[in-house]
Formats: C-alpha cells, structure tokens, sequence
C-alpha cells in the first residue's frame, strides 16, 4: 500500500506550517511533503526555522495524527562554485537536524547543478553526497532525488545510473511526472522510465503537464527563440498529456508500495478540492493510506 502525501505549495502564501498539518487532516491526507517555504526551508537558503516553530509543528502533528513524511529541500549541492557548495552542504546539515526533531524519515530533492557544465556538477555532486553520507546514516534518513529540469542532469536514465553510483540503500530515484517530458524528451513513456529506475524507484510526484515537444515544439512558444529555459506545469490529473491509465497500471503490476507526493501547483482557487479530487483517484488506482 502507498503513502499519499500532500505538498501543501498552493497553502504557503497564508496559512503556518502548523496549519498546513491541519489542512491536510482536513482534506483527509495522513501525511505531508513540506516543499520550499521561506520561513522554514528555502531554495538555496539556510532553513529558517527555530525551536519554537519546530515546538508549534509537533504540537499540530500531536492534534491532527497527521505526519510530515517528506522534506522537499532544494539545495545547490552541485555547484561548479566550491564556496557555494560548502554553504550548501552546510544547509544540509541544518535541514537534516530539523528532520530529526520533527521525526521526518525521508528527503526528497534535486540534483541542481548547472546544466551547461555537468561533468563538474556530477563531480561536485558526489563530492557533497560523500560529506553527507554520516549525517543521512547517523539520523537513519532515506533520501529521494529526482532529475528537475534545468538540474546538471535532466535526463531520466542518466540520473538512476547517478543514483547508483552512490550505491546506498538509503539513497534512491524519485520520478516526477509533471517533470516527464523533459526527463524522456517526449519519446519514451513514463513506464519505460519507471521501469529503467528498477529497484531505485521510491517515491513519485504526481501531477499533469502537458506535451512541451509536441507540435515541433510550438505547443510553447518562448521568446527569444533559443533562450535557455525549460517550461512545464503541475495540474490536476487529466489536465494534460501523461498516459495515466498505462502509467498506474505499470505500478499495479511491480506492485509499487512507496510513497506518492501531490504536487499540484498554480491552481489556488479551487485548491481543496483538486487535492481531494487528486487522493480519491491515486487511492482508488494503487490503494494505500
């Protein structure tokens, strides 16, 4: 049985970590995914949390039952710049301390990195993961990473290769959906990913996007021609291009029992109901809590 959680993104701009807990009691979720927030953890910035509102999340989690399963950190431990990667690390630590306090058993990030200079992002990358590796293993932490785009590695197969050659059992493949067409370059199918990531499949973000290469590329057009973006959503299921049906099918037949994080964004106004709308068909589709 999976784990749904609930990334509470569309909540951050008015409601308190704490209440995010109960909002997520109130949609009927059990468990939480807390993505970048400033006042708690920040792209790239050191966590701004402190004991007291640690004091006031434990309190919300007492009330609701509800657990904050995942942290979704993004952090630029791959930075061609070394001082920034020691700043980056350094936020880790920090981060990893909070997870502790607030009994977190998973992370789920990102490669980061710069994309126009990988060979030194991947060596940089494995440079933090080997500093890391005793604050992971001494707080018992697993860890999820995913290939997001604009990342030093966006593709779907290259980044579980990355994965493994860190070969820790804690340590293992996040695939985000939302994510698919730049992880596949709109030629192969969210199962054949999935199934290339074998045994390092742990934790998927579920969402919606649309097809950005299809139509020889015009389904978007960005100006200046060229420029060095990348372009993607995270709707409601149906609300887009992912093959749904083939998708959970795959997971039904390798029996997936990991986590599943909500991850709709953009859509405030009708936000309690995507999400309950969003459980209610990855319920019926996999089973799980």
């Amino acid at each position: 049985m999976v784990k749904v959680l609930l990334d509470p993104s569309m909540y951050h701009p008015h409601l308190s970590v704490a209440d995010e807990v109960r909002k997520a009691a109130e949609l009927g979720y059990r468990y939480l995914e807390l993505s970048p927030r400033a006042d708690f953890h920040e792209w790239h910035h050191r966590p701004k949390v402190d004991r007291h509102q640690i004091a006031e999340v434990k309190a919300a989690i007492k009330e609701t039952g509800v657990r904050i399963h995942s942290f979704n950190p993004v952090f630029d431990w791959s930075s061609p710049d070394e001082e920034e990667r020691q700043a980056q690390v350094r936020n880790w630590r920090r981060l990893l301390e909070i997870a502790d306090a607030l009994e977190v058993p998973l992370i789920a990030t990102e490669f980061s990195g710069d994309p126009t200079n990988p060979r030194r992002s991947e060596a940089q990358f494995y440079r933090s993961i080997e500093e890391l590796i005793p604050d992971f293993e001494r707080y018992g932490l697993e860890c999820t990473i995913e290939a997001h785009p604009y990342d030093f590695v966006e593709d779907n197969d290259r980044a579980v290769q990355i994965v493994r050659g860190v070969d820790r059992d804690w340590l293992n493949y996040e695939f985000c959906f939302p994510h698919a067409f730049h992880l596949g370059q709109g030629r192969r199918t969210p199962r054949q990913m999935m199934e290339y990531a074998g045994d390092r499949l742990r934790h998927l973000h579920v969402a919606d996007v649309f097809d950005h290469t299809a139509n020889v590329g015009n389904r978007y057009i960005v100006n200046p021609p060229g420029v060095d973006a990348r372009v993607h959503q995270h709707n409601e299921i149906g609300n887009g291009e992912i093959d749904w049906d083939d998708a959970f099918a795959y997971l039904r037949e390798r029996g997936y029992d990991g986590t599943v994080s909500v991850c709709v964004f953009g859509w405030e106004e009708d936000a309690d109901a995507i999400h309950r709308r969003m459980r209610e068909r990855i319920l019926a589709e996999l089973g799980g809590e």
